[in-house]
Parts: C-alpha cells; sequence; structure tokens
C-alpha cells in the first residue's frame, strides 16, 4: 500500500473521528442539561410547601337587557283618572277651584277696577243661594248641609263687588263661592269691613286682584302636639268648616309691568273685634302658600313687587260700612221674600 493511500485513509478517518466526538460531546451536553433541569424542579418542589389554590369564583351571568317593563301602572287610566279634580269654574266675576273633598273651593278670584264698582246694574235682591252644578253631585255643598247649622253661607266673592251686572252677581251665589263661616262677629262684621277695605284700594290703584279662600291650619293641643281639627257640617256631615281664611290682594298701577303692591292676610273663622288692626293679620305670601299648598305670585318678579300696608294705609272703616248695613237691612224688611237672605247674613239657621 503505498504512503499517498495510507494519507488519503488517515485523513478520512481523522475527519471522521472528530464527528464523532463531537457528536458525543453534543450528546453529552444535552443530557447534563437534562439533568440539571430536573435537579433544579426536585430542589424548588422540595423546597416550596404544596397550597391549595381557591375554586375559581364563576363571573355573574349577564341578564338580558329589559326593554319592556313587565307592568303597566298606567293601565289604571283605563277605568278613570282618580284625581285629584280642581273643578275649575270660569264666570263673569270670578274664577274659582274647588275641592271635592272640603267641599269648599280651594281658592277664589276676582277683579275689581274704580269702574266696575261704579256700575250698579245688579241688585242682590234678585239672586239666590244655589248649588253648583258644575261640580258632581256626590262631590258638591248642598244647601241642606248648611241648614241649622250654626254658621252663615259666607261668599269668598262679595256680592258687592259684582254689581255691574245681575249675572255676574248672580255668579257669586254659587255655593261654590261659599264658605261655612261664623256670622255674627265675623261674616257679618269684620269679614264685612275687610270687604270694603279691598274695595277702597280702588280709590289709590286702578286694578285691583283678589284671590280668597279657606284655610286649615295645625292647633297645639294641651298634649303640647299640633293637630289639625275643624267641624263637618251636613247630615251626613259633609262640608268641611275652615279655621281660617285669606286674602291674597294684587294691587296694580295699571301697567303690564308696573310695580304691584302685594298684601296677604289670614283671618281666624271666629269673631274678631271690629277695633282689631286689620294689620294684625298681615303675613308674608310665602305663608299663605305654605299653608295652602298654592302659589299665588311665582311668575311676579320681586323687583316688580312691594308690600301693600307700606305702599298705603291698610285700616278698616268700620262706622262708613255699619251705616250702610243698616240702610241695607231697612230696605229688606220691606220685601216679603222669606226664600231670600239679608245682605250678610247668610245663615240657614231659620
Amino acid at each position: 500500500m503505498s504512503k499517498s493511500t495510507l494519507a488519503i485513509i488517515a485523513a478520512v478517518s481523522a475527519a471522521t473521528g472528530a464527528g464523532v466526538t463531537a457528536a458525543m460531546y453534543s450528546t453529552r451536553s444535552e443530557k447534563k442539561l437534562q439533568a440539571v433541569a430536573a435537579a433544579s424542579s426536585t430542589s424548588i418542589s422540595a423546597t416550596t410547601p404544596t397550597t391549595s389554590l381557591p375554586a375559581p369564583i364563576p363571573a355573574a351571568i349577564p341578564l338580558p337587557a329589559i326593554t319592556t317593563p313587565p307592568v303597566d301602572p298606567a293601565g289604571l287610566f283605563q277605568y278613570g283618572f282618580p284625581g285629584p279634580v280642581a273643578d275649575l269654574a270660569t264666570r263673569n266675576s270670578l274664577v274659582s277651584s274647588f275641592d271635592r273633598r272640603l267641599r269648599n273651593p280651594s281658592w277664589v278670584a276676582e277683579h275689581i277696577t274704580p269702574a266696575s264698582l261704579l256700575m250698579s246694574n245688579g241688585d242682590r235682591k234678585h239672586s239666590y243661594f244655589a248649588e253648583d252644578t258644575s261640580v258632581p253631585e256626590k262631590f258638591r255643598g248642598k244647601l241642606k248641609d248648611y241648614y241649622r247649622s250654626g254658621y252663615d253661607r259666607g261668599h269668598q266673592v262679595p256680592a258687592a263687588d259684582a254689581k255691574w251686572s245681575q249675572e255676574a252677581m248672580n255668579d257669586t251665589f254659587y255655593l261654590s263661592n261659599m264658605c261655612p263661616q261664623v256670622g255674627e262677629g265675623f261674616n257679618r262684621d269684620y269679614w264685612a269691613h275687610f270687604e270694603d277695605f279691598c274695595r277702597r284700594l280702588t280709590q289709590r290703584y286702578p286694578s285691583v286682584r283678589i284671590v280668597t279662600g279657606p284655610l286649615y291650619l295645625p292647633k297645639r293641643g294641651a298634649d303640647g302636639k299640633w293637630k289639625v281639627s275643624y267641624e263637618v257640617i251636613g247630615n251626613p256631615p259633609n262640608i268641611a268648616v275652615p279655621t281660617h281664611f285669606y286674602k291674597v290682594i294684587f294691587a296694580e298701577d295699571g301697567t303690564s309691568t308696573g310695580q304691584v303692591a302685594l298684601g296677604a292676610f289670614v283671618l281666624p273663622n271666629a269673631v274678631i273685634p271690629n277695633d282689631k288692626p286689620i294689620t294684625d293679620f298681615e303675613v308674608p305670601v310665602e305663608a299663605v302658600e305654605r299653608a295652602s299648598g298654592l302659589e299665588f305670585a311665582s311668575k311676579l318678579p320681586v323687583g316688580r313687587r312691594k308690600r301693600l300696608c307700606a305702599d298705603t294705609v291698610c285700616a278698616l272703616v268700620i262706622k262708613e260700612y255699619a251705616d250702610r248695613q243698616k240702610t241695607f237691612a231697612k230696605e229688606q224688611k220691606a220685601v216679603q221674600a222669606p226664600t231670600r237672605t239679608s245682605p250678610r247674613n247668610g245663615s240657614a239657621n231659620l
């Protein structure tokens, strides 16, 4: 065998040996790495205590969005609307809102001017008290409710403010314009003088608007607790007897943007001495609103308001009015009409 042939075999053998050696070492390295990894895993497992993980909490299942409610409370209205219903009446001389539960007006509004009070086309001798048929029968005040009740059928808008036509005056005699009022000492006296005061305001103001109505105010009892208590007249009991009455007065200067003299008064439904100053019963308008649940001047800016009794003298004229009453009473005695009433005595005690 020649040297050259041996050299070739040696070279091939050397190359083959190098490849085997590399493969051997490569295999050893992989085994070593695997052994190290296994050792590390065993070490961690041996040193770390085994803990049980809490069971996973299932997520809340989203409910489908409700597009149509499953109930229909408004379906009640297919049978009728429960109320309350105001029974608003618009008549020639007044606008009124009636309280079906108490069988009295909640409020009655009127408008007087110097010109309206100068007219004398109406005569109360031709006017008669009447039930208001615009109010459902089961809710209206009845003439018989006042019979022997001890109370007058007290006008909220007085007949004397509606002399400008007979129809206007007749409108004031509906029982929806009446409340039970104490007669002597109030309806026929102090309250009548107060109504006269309102008319005399037209001597200073060209336009006077008045809202009148009843109140049912609480009174502190012997136990220190405040309670609302009122009598109910009629058989069966039907009409509530107010504890108080209010008047809210808007004395205007005759323009739509001018100043308005605003006054509010609350009087007890009781005998009041004629020498009692009317200013003793003056209250803020807000006090009447809180007591009645009504709003009277929500659209009247504060800048246009002024206090009535600071702008004019608030005082009653007793003698002048009493003289007129006496004259009228004499005229009434000459008229034999037992179904009619005297000028201030709306009582059904006869």
